[in-house]
């Protein structure tokens, strides 16, 4: 569930992570040291292109969603990371496993969206942000705004891989117009394609 720190919602029905350590969009532009974050890892997470993709790269199947909610939040922060508040209300939040063809979860996303516009960018709701909006040839800006690593129950029993995980949040900016709010954790088991995430522990 979101931690604490995060907001004053009361709904708090996505899994944030619970955080061991957090960087900034500074650290993101920098990149991390490669003894907290392997290389492969960090073009994965600090790069900007579309992560549906990479895994389809990566494993040699098409990613397939899950989609486990679709649900009107009103004007809530929801605490979600701080950059919800450039996503005017009210508020829709959608939820989705990303998984591999053949049935492999390999990350769990939340986005946070208003409601009114959800339709015109999401016109096939069981497809990944990244096929609607290529469908739509739309050209957007992926601002990632910070990165995590942290723990959680319910994604360890998601992915069947215990913690912690490397998640990160970031906007999406089309039209020089925020469009949407995304939240993504990936499961370890993406060591199978990029090897260890972390050399040495984060501390």
């Amino acid at each position: 569930m979101a931690s604490s720190d995060r907001g004053t919602s009361t709904l708090q029905g996505w899994h944030a992570l619970q955080t061991l350590w957090r960087g900034d969009q500074r650290s993101v532009i920098q990149g991390l040291p490669h003894s907290q974050l392997a290389p492969a890892w960090q073009l994965l997470l600090l790069g900007d292109g579309s992560p549906t993709r990479h895994l389809q790269l990566l494993t040699g199947e098409p990613t397939a969603v899950d989609v486990i909610e679709m649900a009107p939040i009103a004007d809530q922060d929801d605490g979600a990371p701080p950059p919800i508040r450039a996503i005017a209300g009210p508020r829709l939040r959608r939820q989705v496993w990303l998984r591999t063809a053949s049935g492999q979860r390999l990350a769990y996303a939340t986005s946070w969206w208003t409601q009114q516009r959800v339709d015109a960018y999401l016109r096939d709701r069981a497809q990944p942000i990244w096929a609607n909006l290529a469908d739509l040839r739309t050209e957007l800006y992926r601002d990632i705004q910070g990165v995590e690593y942290g723990d959680s129950t319910a994604l360890s029993e998601a992915f069947g891989q215990t913690g912690p995980f490397w998640g990160r949040y970031y906007l999406f900016w089309h039209q020089g117009q925020p469009l949407t709010l995304i939240y993504e954790v990936f499961s370890p088991a993406i060591a199978t394609y990029l090897g260890p995430s972390t050399p040495q522990p984060v501390v």
